[in-house]
C-alpha cells in the first residue's frame, strides 16, 4: 500500500507552532520482537507527554506480541494495528498513515530510546519551525554489548555511518536511517509514504530519503536524541544482512538508474572458486577480530562485507532481469 492519508487537523499547510513542541506520533512496526519490544515500551511509558501517541504495527508476529499489546492500552496513549507479514515499508505506511501528529517519529522494535529521547527530537522541530526537516538521532549499541565488528558497522557506513557526518545541519540523504528519525507528518503524505517494492528492511528508507530531499528536505543530526539497539549482530549474520541488501539495491537501482555507481552496479563481476576462498578467509579474519583487543584493520571488515553485499547484488540484478520484459 502506499501512504494516502488526510493532512492533520489545520490543513497541508499547518506547521509545526515555534513555541511549543509539536504533536508527534511514534511508529514502530514489529514482528516477532516481543521482549525487545517491551523495553522500548517502558522507556516511551516514562517520557512520552501530553500531544504525544504511540503507534505500533504488529507485522504477523507469531510470539504473543498482539495479545501483550492489548495490555498496554492503560499506561501509553497507544494505537495498536495488526496485518499479516508484509515487511517493514508497508507496516511504517500503515503507522503513518494512522498517526495523527505533526511529527512523525521512526524507531525499531529493537531501538530503545534513552532518557530524553523524545524531547530532544521534538525540541528540533520546533526550534525549525515550519521548515522541512528530518532529525536523525544516534543508535548505538548498550554498553558492554559492542566488539571490534560492531563498532565498525555502527561507525563507519556498513549499518550506520555516525563518525562520516561531516556537517550536523545537512546530510547527504544516506543518513535517514529508520531506526531512529522523525520527519514532519505532511512530508510523507506529500511522498506517498515508502515504496513497497522492497520486501525486507534495505533500502527502503534511504529511497525515500532520495525522494525527500530531491523535493526539498533538509536532514539534521542531533545525536543527544539517542537510542539503545538490543540486537545482537554477529559478522556471518550480518554478511547474510549485507546479502540481502544487495538484492534490495537492485530494486533501488530499477528505480533510480541514475544512482548505479552510488549502489556499486559498476563493481560487480563473475565469483569464481577464487573469489568463494577469499571470502571464506576474509571471514575468518573477521571473526578472529572478534577476540583481539583492537579487532583487525578496518579495510579486512570492509571487504568482507562488501564482498556479501556485491554478491547479493548481483544475484538481484539476475532476478531484475528476469522479472523484465
Amino acid at each position: 500500500m502506499s501512504l494516502a492519508v488526510e493532512p492533520a487537523a489545520g490543513g497541508a499547510a499547518s506547521t509545526c507552532s515555534r513555541t511549543a513542541w509539536p504533536t508527534a506520533s511514534v511508529v514502530i512496526p514489529t514482528y516477532n520482537r516481543l521482549d525487545a519490544l517491551t523495553r522500548v515500551l517502558e522507556s516511551l511509558e516514562r517520557q512520552v507527554t501530553a500531544g504525544t501517541e504511540v503507534v505500533v504495527v504488529d507485522d504477523g508476529s507469531t510470539d504473543g506480541t498482539w495479545r501483550a499489546l492489548q495490555r498496554w492500552r492503560g499506561s501509553l496513549p497507544l494505537v495498536t494495528l495488526r496485518q499479516g507479514n508484509s515487511g517493514p515499508a508497508r507496516a511504517r505506511n500503515r503507522g503513518a498513515a494512522t498517526a495523527t501528529g505533526e511529527v512523525v517519529l521512526f524507531i525499531g522494535d529493537d531501538t530503545v530510546p534513552a532518557p530524553g529521547w523524545l524531547a530532544f527530537h521534538l525540541e528540533e522541530h520546533r526550534v525549525h519551525g515550519g521548515e522541512a526537516v528530518a532529525v536523525l538521532g544516534y543508535t548505538a549499541f548498550p554498553a558492554g554489548d559492542d566488539s571490534p565488528f560492531r563498532r565498525f558497522i555502527n561507525e563507519f557506513g556498513a549499518q550506520f555511518g555516525y563518525l562520516l557526518i561531516e556537517g550536523a545541519e545537512r546530510l547527504p540523504f544516506n543518513f535517514f536511517y529508520t531506526s531512529n528519525i522523525s520527519l514532519p507528518r505532511r512530508v510523507l503524505v506529500d511522498l506517498g509514504g515508502f515504496r513497497e517494492d522492497f520486501p525486507a528492511a534495505a533500502w527502503e528508507d534511504i529511497e525515500l530519503a532520495y525522494r525527500a530531499v530531491g523535493s526539498g528536505l533538509r536532514l539534521l543530526y542531533q545525536p543527544r536524541a539517542r537510542v539503545e539497539h538490543h540486537h545482537r549482530i554477529l559478522p556471518w549474520t550480518f554478511a547474510r544482512r549485507q546479502r540481502t541488501t544487495g538484492r534490495s539495491a537492485a530494486i533501488f537501482a530499477a528505480l533510480h538508474p541514475e544512482l548505479g555507481g552510488f549502489l556499486g552496479l559498476d563493481e560487480v563481476t563473475g565469483s569464481g572458486t577464487a573469489d568463494v576462498v577469499r571470502e571464506r578467509l576474509l571471514g575468518w579474519l573477521v571473526s578472529l577480530g572478534e577476540a583481539l583487543p583492537g579487532g583487525v584493520p578496518g579495510r579486512v571488515y570492509d571487504r568482507f562485507l562488501r564482498r556479501a553485499y556485491l554478491a547479493g547484488l548481483a544475484d538481484g540484478l539476475r532476478e531484475e532481469r528476469r522479472r523484465s520484459p
